[in-house]
């Protein structure tokens, strides 16, 4: 059969693979109390908790909330209540069930009891924990874990950030840098052996091993082999042919691996330098450098768009610098510090240098943007111009640069109103979107019992996800923490343009929060009745001071193309009646639940008025208050009700005056 008929048809038959994944993918959720015993393959230490992976048929993922001293290769028996693990609950963001699925993980336990069985005896896992230990001793451990076994857990992640909004985040990753040193090395040692390539790869498959089988390690290793095979059997395909079917081998094994972002990089700019490599044979170095930058940029912008949302021109420059200082530097001397302890201290030094360099260039974000999730079709456009603009005419990359454009400013292509109810667990959340993408924000939630920052890992990607960088109007309806605990957070980190807070005493986060936004003059109110946003008037229904903090809160009554919105934050059955006492307001379309669902709000009058059509209850899963309350759940039975603990995030795009309802859990199980 004809060599590229082969290729082809191991091609589609990934394609169909993928394809298959995106139709048969079962997001069913269940729970099963159970016990395994297997081996540890992965083990991830943090100051609160140990995160490891036991093999068994399967894998699974292990978080352990005690001081334990496994090692790799150990056999545990681990009994708990095991679950699949859930889809992302805020739109566009981090789907976590996914990501373990690239690496074939099914099922996770959070609460379970690990036993050790017995040590490993296997020699690899021996000599694996051997390097893990002799590394551990290490001043310079950090970052020396990084480069030589992959682990970049000690890397705190204010440095990850950095290196990531910089652009240099790849040159953390276990990946064809390492191989192409190993290689140099090896041909050095052994150039007039005829064992060379067996002892080459030999090595490669152990460092595999070592590394905990990196993705991207596993795309290079692929490669080469394949290289290898290629040249012994004179099988004559080209380097475009091989990259492609290194690509199709990995996804017909594990499909979910498009999920793997390390992976996706090494593959998508593997294959554009390939593609432009004819062009840089009489090019300097200089412009060999720059051109490999631009290009690796340019096929990195899809990748860093629909998972990260921003992008860093600047980048290209920093590439520049950094990637032959990473190449021919630091890493060889992590290599010559991890068989030469006397090197510490001077790894320890430029570990922390490259380290400071980082923080300092993420200051500069004047060609940092943040940019539109794209949907797969305008995916396949940047890499169709790209493609073209390369190989064809260069012409297509003026295309290439107005997709780019437009995704950049997404947010003013913005037609309908969006309400989205954000799941932040015990608090609420809503960011309302009119059209060119003014942004309201009404509460911010907030965690007394977790360090993980809402704000940082919810609220701002969900609305760079959307292209937006700016709040137009945060509102707060009162000073629990729950509803406003991460603000300060917020405003440090995102641009605000005003603030409007209830009628009540400041609470001390709310303090807190005004000195904050004096500081960084930043205008905010009190004692608001209208307030008018791109022609979209907001009442505030609550003008009364009561001694119940939860009853101060302010009360929303807005209206677009005529759906009706009402929130309440965590006001009671007084503000209720207080409220029907002064305002005529009935037929509510969309009504964000009083106070969680508690059963100090929502009265039968109250209901029996508004008559609302979808009744939307912020609450925490498994909440330890109880909510909602089982009587406030008959009281809303009229209406179509709603829940964060339950589905997830919940979005209403307004439509032609009609409502499109999406929530990020579509399907649970018993």
């Amino acid at each position: 059969m004809n060599k590229k008929v082969i290729l082809f048809t191991i091609f589609i038959v990934a394609l169909l693979r993928i394809v298959l994944m995106f139709v048969l993918d079962n997001n069913m959720y269940y729970e099963n109390e159970k016990s395994i015993i297997g081996k540890i393959t992965y083990i991830k230490k943090e100051e609160d908790k140990t995160t490891i992976d036991v093999k068994e048929k399967q894998k699974y993922r292990i978080t352990i909330y005690e001081s334990v001293d496994f090692k790799y290769g150990d056999k545990v028996k681990v009994t708990g209540l095991f679950n699949t693990p859930s889809d992302n609950t805020v739109f566009n963001l981090f789907n976590y069930r996914k990501y373990l699925l690239s690496k074939n993980i099914k099922e996770m336990c959070t609460d379970c009891e690990v036993k050790r069985v017995r040590k490993t005896k296997n020699i690899f896992y021996i000599i694996k924990n051997k390097i893990v230990e002799h590394v551990d001793n290490y001043k310079s451990k950090n970052y020396l874990k990084a480069f030589v076994i992959g682990d970049t857990s000690l890397i705190s992640d204010d440095a990850k950030d950095a290196y990531s909004n910089v652009g240099i985040s790849h040159l953390l990753a276990i990946s064809g840098t390492h191989v192409s040193v190993f290689l140099v090395i090896i041909n050095f040692l052994f150039k007039k052996s005829k064992l060379k390539n067996f002892i080459l790869f030999s090595f490669l498959f152990f460092f595999l091993f070592i590394t905990g089988f990196v993705e991207s390690l596993i795309r290079c290793v692929l490669f080469m082999l394949l290289s290898f095979l290629n040249k012994k059997f004179k099988l004559k395909l080209n380097s475009i042919s091989l990259i492609i079917l290194t690509a199709s081998i990995l996804l017909i094994i594990n499909p979910y691996l498009v999920y793997s972002v390390g992976l996706m990089f090494s593959l998508v700019i593997t294959f554009f330098i390939i593609l432009i490599s004819y062009k840089l044979k009489n090019k300097s170095y200089l412009n060999k450098t720059f051109i490999i930058s631009l290009i690796s940029f340019l096929s990195s912008v899809p990748i860093l768009a629909y998972n990260f949302f921003k992008i860093n021109v600047l980048s290209i420059l920093f590439n520049i610098i950094f990637v032959p200082i990473v190449s021919f530097f630091i890493f060889p001397l992590s290599l010559i510090t991890f068989l030469i302890p006397l090197f510490d201290e001077l790894f320890y030094m430029v570990s922390n240098a490259f380290e400071g360099i980082a923080l300092f260039l993420d200051n500069f974000k004047v060609l940092s943007f943040v940019i539109a999730k794209p949907n797969i079709i305008a995916v396949f456009l940047y890499y169709l111009m790209l493609y073209l603009s390369v190989k064809v005419n260069k012409k297509w990359i003026i295309i290439y640069i107005i997709i780019l454009i437009i995704n950049i400013n997404a947010k003013f292509f913005i037609i309908n109103p969006t309400i989205t109810f954000l799941d932040v667990g015990q608090g609420d959340s809503t960011v309302i979107i009119l059209p060119r993408g003014k942004t309201i924000l009404v509460d911010t939630g907030g965690n007394f019992l977790s360090n993980s920052s809402i704000s940082l890992n919810k609220t701002i990607p969900y609305l760079n996800s959307l292209g937006i960088n700016k709040i137009d109007l945060l509102i707060l309806t009162h000073g629990d923490y729950d509803h406003m605990g991460d603000s300060v957070e917020l405003v440090n980190n995102i641009s605000v343009e005003k603030v409007v807070f209830n009628n009540g005493e400041y609470s001390e986060i709310e303090l807190e929060l005004t000195s904050l936004l004096k500081k960084k003059k930043i205008n905010y109110y009190k004692n608001i009745k209208t307030l008018n946003v791109d022609n979209n008037k907001f009442y505030f229904l609550n003008n009364n001071i009561y001694d119940d903090e939860n009853d101060n809160s302010i009360v929303l009554y807005a209206k677009f193309n005529n759906i009706k919105l009402l929130l309440m934050g965590d006001a009671t059955k007084k503000v209720e009646e207080d409220i029907l006492n002064s305002y005529s307001i009935n037929n509510i379309d969309i009504l964000k639940v009083g106070h969680h669902g508690s059963k100090t709000s929502t009265s039968n009058d109250f209901i029996n008025v508004i008559k609302p059509k979808y009744s939307i209850i912020s609450v925490g899963k498994n909440n330890r208050y109880g909510h909602p309350n089982d009587e406030v759940l008959k009281r809303l039975s009229s209406s179509s009700i709603y829940r964060t603990d339950l589905n997830g995030s919940i979005m209403f795009e307004i439509k032609n005056k009609k409502l499109k309802i999406k929530t990020c859990i579509k399907k649970k199980g018993v």
